[in-house]
């Protein structure tokens, strides 16, 4: 299955606070369940901006380093009215699944992982 790394709290965000948009600099054709590895880089600004924007309190024990759940990746937009969106591309994602936390170093881009099931 093919797994995205994220860095966190974006990974939260998409499984706990209804992040439906996944910024990138690159287009991808892919279009399927994709799991979602939290990278074990911690964006501070983008902590600040989703607790200021949006009145969430983000746990401070979030999980970082493997596996946290699973998404459908639907499509890749140039645009989106999204609030989460900031381009150039973006992957559009629903039905975020909290999967059990498996750690595993992640990679750039898509990249396979084995006997996972989502």
């Amino acid at each position: 299955m093919k797994a995205l790394s994220i860095q966190q709290p974006w990974a939260w965000a998409i499984l706990y606070a209804g992040k439906d948009i996944e910024n990138r600099s690159w287009w991808t054709g892919v279009c399927e369940r994709i799991l979602i590895h939290a990278g074990k880089k911690i964006d501070k600004e983008g902590w600040e901006w989703i607790e200021g924007r949006f009145g969430l309190t983000i746990p401070r024990d979030i999980p970082t380093g493997g596996i946290v759940g699973s998404v459908e990746l639907t499509h890749c937009v140039k645009y989106d009215q999204s609030p989460w969106f900031f381009g150039p591309f973006g992957f559009t994602l629903k039905d975020p699944m909290v999967l059990n936390f498996r750690p595993m170093r992640g990679q750039l881009g898509f990249f396979e992982v084995e006997g996972i099931a989502a």
